[in-house]
């Protein structure tokens, strides 16, 4: 634990603007920023506002050759109208509708092609030695579509069978599921959507399914893996009940680590389309207040600009704004960095990031962690903005993926002071630890914490919280009806960046080294750099 300043245990209040952080996302969420799609029209837009805010505020600029950014080489990745997608088990068959019942991603720049591909299901698609559990183990997979459930096998067990009980293990992501795989040989990926399994309802992928994904250029290499895609909960289940199967039978038996992957039958894919590869470059924005006796030492502050920019129209509306997600935390990043800039020089460094392409894959974040303009050894600690709803003023703030560093402990205490109790996330089967940018950092061994406003509101309490939570996820939340709203009185949103500025300023004076739990996942790599960091190498 670090030891508490004096002058920040006497401090309660501090300088966030609920006014400023309002202004910073009316307009960074308007259309005339379109979206903030890295590469589309509004990037400029967006990059040029944040990097002003941070020369306005007095920061340095911290980015690549003296100035503000940090040049992203990404590869955009656009499906061609047309597309297509069908199922056929015996005489049964369905062309899907792309958007509707299903989503497809192709892999490969070009055509792609398949008939006739066979359809195994592999329960929940989970290769992990050390447990003993290997979906793929003897079996060919070669030219092969792997059906899969979302989520790992603990998620409806009701024990823990190896994978942290309900809350989501890093096997169990969509992403690592396409890895395993395509590492078994397999042609593609389908994954069954169960609302509660994926933690989001299939209208947040379908409505994306037309939105252009990106990788980190180069673009890797995947000549045999080509496809991935969701299959909406109900046709999944029929395409099973055709190969005379059942959903919930087939999750029970996934359950066992002796499960092993195996033919749906006579079931197999169609699929056609053509994907369009295109260089771009995009940036993150990088501020920095310089510390006065350990300048060389640095406190990260992160929060990612980008939304989902104008692709893929919703009721007429073709631009997803992204005023929670994540204008709110882009503003709040902002507002942070004008707190350290007019306060007292910290004792370390203190570095402001915005970062690009945090919605298609963390990409902003993967490439800084990297390729670091401060090297990770000497980075003390990782704060991540990435608040998931915009709430009146609450009674507690929520721990992201709790358990895991020492810095938990400090913003319990912190938090505490301000009258705000620290509670565990409650949707720790939706696994977000591992779906925003602070994970880029936690899996290189950079002690790094999340958290957001919490939902047991001062007026109303939980339900009324948990109710509007509970409408964003379902209306708006990756939608274009993610709007500003000039209602909103970002009172729980000053309480978020109150304690995340008094948490990171605590850090930039303190003398001790934030530290990972014992057992934590990724200790043993910051163990790695400590001597370094020591020795001054």
């Amino acid at each position: 634990m670090l030891i508490p300043l004096v002058a920040l245990a006497a401090a309660v209040v501090t300088p966030i603007s609920a006014d400023r952080i309002k202004a910073d996302v009316r307009t960074l969420s308007s259309d005339a920023f379109l979206g903030r799609g890295p590469g589309e029209a509004g990037e400029d837009k967006t990059i040029d506002h944040i990097a002003r805010q941070f020369a306005a505020a007095g920061l340095e600029p911290a980015g690549e050759h003296g100035g503000w950014y940090q040049d992203v080489p990404l590869i955009r990745l656009d499906r061609q109208a047309g597309a297509t997608l069908a199922l056929t088990v015996g005489k049964w068959h369905r062309s899907l509708a792309l958007g509707h019942d299903a989503t497809l991603s192709l892999r490969n720049p070009g055509d792609t092609t398949l008939a006739h591909a066979p359809l195994v299901f592999a329960g929940y698609g989970v290769v992990n030695a050390k447990l003993g559990w290997d979906a793929y183990a003897g079996i060919d997979m070669r030219g092969k579509i792997a059906v899969v459930l979302a989520n790992d096998p603990d998620f409806e067990a009701g024990r823990d069978l190896g994978f942290e009980g309900r809350r989501l293990a890093f096997e169990g992501r969509v992403g690592e599921k396409f890895a395993a795989a395509a590492k078994a040989g397999a042609a593609g990926v389908l994954v069954i959507h169960e609302d509660a399994a994926a933690s989001y309802p299939f209208l947040q992928v379908a409505s994306g399914d037309a939105l252009p994904a990106m990788v980190i250029a180069p673009l890797p290499p995947s000549p045999g893996f080509m496809l991935s895609g969701w299959l909406r909960g109900d046709v999944a289940a029929l395409m099973l009940s055709h190969a005379g199967l059942d959903l919930a039978t087939l999750k029970a038996r996934a359950r066992d680590p002796r499960f092993r992957a195996f033919p749906l039958g006579d079931g197999s894919v169609a699929a056609q389309g053509s994907l369009k590869a295109t260089p771009i470059v995009s940036h993150n924005v990088i501020g920095r207040v310089r510390g006065t006796r350990r300048p060389d030492e640095t406190v990260l502050y992160g929060a990612h600009w980008d939304a989902n920019g104008q692709n893929g129209p919703v009721a007429g509306d073709g631009i997803r704004n992204g005023a929670v997600d994540n204008a709110t935390g882009t503003a709040e990043l902002i507002e942070v960095a004008r707190a350290f800039a007019r306060g007292p020089r910290p004792a370390r460094s203190v570095v402001f990031a915005a970062w690009t392409a945090e919605e298609k894959g963390l990409l902003g974040s993967e490439y800084y962690a990297a390729h670091p303009v401060y090297p990770l050894a000497t980075t003390a600690a990782v704060i991540n903005l990435d608040p998931h709803v915009v709430l009146p003023a609450a009674k507690d703030i929520e721990l992201i993926g709790g358990g895991r560093v020492s810095l938990e402990a400090d913003l319990r205490r912190i938090a505490g002071a301000q009258a705000l109790s620290v509670i565990d996330e409650p949707a720790i089967e939706a696994g977000w630890y591992f779906r925003s940018d602070q994970f880029s950092f936690a899996r290189r061994g950079v002690p790094a914490v999340t958290f957001r406003a919490g939902r047991d509101l001062v007026n109303g309490g939980l339900a009324t919280g948990a109710a509007i939570v509970a409408d964003y996820n379902a209306k708006r939340y990756h939608q274009p009806s993610d709007a500003f709203d000039p209602a909103w009185s970002f009172a729980g949103t000053v309480q978020e960046a109150t304690v995340a500025y008094d948490l990171g300023l605590e850090v930039a004076n303190a003398s001790a080294w934030p530290t990972w739990n014992t057992g934590a996942e990724y200790g043993a790599l910051r163990a790695a750099t400590d001597a370094d960091r020591k020795a001054g190498r």
